[in-house]
């Protein structure tokens, strides 16, 4: 006998359904005979099996955390689980042996934004990784492995997936997931058989990654051969499955996004997600029909990202399980029964993980293997700590070759062992990396330009990179340089380039543009290098080759050259803050000294030594103060003429035109301060800041000529999935001012 009460029933057939659900539920639930006490074992025998079906809904999900904690409050024992997407995450916590509480503990802790990003953090990243995102904050990445390929999602998944390897970390030699503390069973979708894949055995931290893999937003994760994406395509309440456990009454925990109305789908997004919905209603519908009970939490005001919102979330489910404690309380247990039940799922529970003598890696060639292995080698011998082993796989991840690592204990010729499963990207190398920069200082001096970076990896000799970018627009460029390592490690390494550059520099007088420029440069050299660590390098190099500038519109302010250019110079870069877009922590410090033989316009020989360096720190989480100083000087010499220091624009006196002031020296001080607005969600990008900063400074021939110059900056700064984008403007002495629109680097 099946009664589904469902929700969209009349008030009258919902209290109809109500009174029929209970004599069901009275009728499986025989009573005591009056004045006898059943023994333990004999109720165990004689009470109906329940199995609980929770769907999928993302954020939605945390519902069920609720839902189980009213279960275990009114000693309702749940002996069969099976879950889709986010439902089979929390089923699978409960499974092992988690409460509510912990479990509510646990999501409560987590950094969503992190997980479902879908890009490394900066700070994870090797040095190299790091000079890819500060060219382009914000790339569009295409591969070009056996074609042209996209990756098959924004997320690979490696930073859920390490967090699924810790928290099943002992299961790991389960084998059947009836051996768990609670059958347990998830749902995904073959994407090539177009069929659903109920996982029943295997990884456990494999069948959750898999369940949980919306199509778009995570990549598919391949398991027992399969290429598996999100349950919830095909069967998002899994009561079936649940029935074919051995149920004899089916809960099902339905959370997912109700169909809108017509106004409610009056826009892009309304309709795609109306369409997600539609594509699904059907197999939910279905398997509502196989419901003895139905538990619907009024989740109507939350969303399938809002994860920030667990703990009102998890409090609606307990509601909405209260909301049918007339027919739930007919099923829970006595005292003594309960305390047994929890005694035997106890039983079941692991916690222990044993110690590797061994370290294997799985997924690549014999050769990359090999050097995984010795690299981790350090993990052998001594207990687990998941902590050190997601920190060394997310640096090897950072160093950009593979889309996850994931890690787990095997058993191998009586033995325990770690093994490391890595997954190289499937979409490359090589890889191209594309984006935008804009930014104006006038309506008639706009830079728009096009900028890609194209790297291969292991041309010639393993560990070896070669890296080629372009500009297209405003700035034409092409640039190469390939990194061969002289050490094992990869630190040490020559890194011999190329470049052409041509690029339009104006000129200024009295705060009037008089003049454009054309400069032109080819050139050639070597760099020999260190990498000290993932957050600074130590270079030192020559290069060779022709600089050609000469005037294309205005008064002629410099006189034409041509010529040999040869310099030979030495850099340091520090890239310690948290972003690649607008940093909220950390320091940051470029410098380079250099000594040029020769120069076209020079009479003879100078240096040029040059600092820049910033510095941010947040506080009380939407509070920004920041702080920026630069300096170059040409020392005692006289620089050439196209080798001179600017300011003026946009993080360099905004107030003022690009590049207006010039000279042998110059000096530049910044203050600023940010408030956080808003965050946008982790698919869409970071935050929305507003603020302004004060910039004063001077470009000069002498220091005795100096001018100070000042000028004030406010306006939004929004970190975006394209790069940071700014809008505000800029004001100077005598009234001057400027409005900017700038998308991409911006200092």
């Amino acid at each position: 006998m099946r009664i589904s009460c469902l929700r969209t029933a009349a008030p009258r057939r919902q209290l109809l359904c109500l009174w029929l659900s209970a004599l069901a539920l009275a009728w499986l639930v025989p009573p005591e005979a009056p004045g006898q006490q059943a023994t333990p074992q004999a109720q165990a025998q004689r009470r109906p099996r329940i199995g609980l079906a929770l769907s999928g809904g993302g954020a939605r999900g945390l519902a069920h955390i609720g839902v189980l904690r009213w279960f275990e409050e009114h000693r309702i024992p749940v002996d069969y689980l099976a879950g889709t997407s986010m439902g089979g995450l929390v089923g699978g916590l409960y499974a092992t042996g988690r409460g509510p509480s912990e479990m509510r503990q646990l999501v409560g802790g987590l950094d969503w934004d992190v997980l479902l990003r879908g890009y490394q953090a900066f700070r994870e990243l090797s040095y190299r990784r790091k000079e890819d995102r500060l060219y382009i904050p914000g790339p569009i990445t295409i591969g070009f492995k056996n074609g042209l390929r996209f990756p098959s999602g924004i997320n690979a998944g490696h930073e859920i997936g390490l967090l699924f390897d810790r928290l099943m970390l002992p299961y790991d030699d389960v084998g059947s997931f009836d051996n768990l503390p609670i059958p347990f069973r998830c749902v995904a979708t073959d994407l090539v058989a177009a069929e659903p894949v109920v996982l029943k055995e295997g990884s456990l931290a494999d069948a959750l990654r898999a369940t949980m893999s919306i199509p778009g937003l995570f990549s598919p994760v391949e398991v027992q051969g399969k290429l598996l994406a999100d349950g919830g395509i095909l069967n998002n309440v899994p009561t079936d499955v649940v029935k074919e456990m051995g149920a004899d009454i089916v809960i099902a925990v339905d959370i997912g996004t109700p169909l809108g109305d017509r106004a409610s789908i009056d826009g892009f997004f309304g309709v795609l997600s109306q369409t997600s919905g539609v594509a699904t209603m059907e197999n939910v519908r279905r398997n509502l029909r196989l419901a003895d009970l139905l538990i619907s939490p009024d989740l109507e005001k939350y969303t399938l990202l809002d994860f920030t919102a667990s703990e009102a979330i998890s409090e609606l489910g307990y509601k909405g399980a209260e909301q049918k404690a007339l027919l739930l309380e007919k099923l829970a247990v006595g005292e003594e029964e309960w305390r047994d039940h929890l005694a035997q799922r106890a039983a079941r529970a692991r916690t222990a993980v044993p110690t590797p003598a061994f370290v294997k890696v799985e997924g690549v060639g014999a050769e990359e293997a090999r050097a995984l292995a010795e690299r981790l080698g350090e993990f052998a011998g001594q207990p687990l700590d998941s902590a050190r082993i997601q920190k060394e796989l997310t640096s090897i991840k950072g160093e950009g070759r593979f889309d996850t690592l994931n890690y787990a204990w095997v058993r191998d010729g009586g033995r325990d062992g770690l093994v490391v499963r890595a997954r190289e990207k499937s979409y490359g190398p090589p890889f191209l990396d594309i984006g935008l920069q804009i930014d104006n200082a006038a309506t008639d001096d706009t830079n728009f330009n096009v900028l890609g970076r194209l790297t291969f990896f292991g041309v010639g000799r393993p560990g070896s990179e070669w890296r080629t970018d372009f500009s297209l627009g405003s700035r034409l460029q092409l640039g190469t340089e390939y990194f061969f390592p002289l050490s094992k490690e990869g630190k040490l390494f020559l890194a011999p380039n190329a470049s052409i550059d041509e690029q339009q520099r104006s000129f200024f007088q009295g705060g009037e543009k008089v003049a454009e420029y054309s400069q032109r440069t080819a050139r050639a050299g070597v760099d020999l290098a260190y990498i000290l660590n993932s957050r600074s390098e130590l270079r030192a190099g020559y290069s060779i080759g022709h600089l050609k500038g000469e005037r294309n519109i205005g008064d002629p302010v410099l006189p034409d050259v041509s010529g040999t250019q040869s310099v030979a110079g030495v850099r340091f870069n520090y890239y310690g803050q948290n972003s690649p877009q607008f940093p909220t922590r950390g320091v940051i410090v470029r410098s380079r000294l250099n000594w040029f033989f020769k120069s076209p316009g020079a009479v003879e020989a100078f240096p040029q030594g040059e600092v820049q360096t910033s510095v941010s720190h947040i506080l009380a989480d939407k509070n920004v103060i920041f702080a920026r100083f630069a300096g170059g000087t040409s020392f005692s010499q006289t620089a050439a003429p196209f080798n001179k220091f600017a300011l003026g624009g946009l993080f360099r006196l905004g107030g003022y035109g690009r590049d207006e002031f010039i000279g042998d020296h110059y000096l530049l001080g910044e203050v600023g301060y940010l408030r956080r607005l808003y965050r946008l969600p982790p698919l869409l990008g970071g935050s929305i800041f507003a603020g302004g900063w004060y910039d004063g400074g001077s470009a000069f021939n002498k220091f005795d000529e100096a001018k100070y110059q000042m000028s004030g900056t406010g306006g939004m700064i929004i970190e975006t999935r394209l790069g940071p984008v700014f809008v505000g403007g800029s004001w100077a002495e005598g009234g001057r001012g400027k409005f900017y629109f700038a998308l991409g680097r911006l200092f």
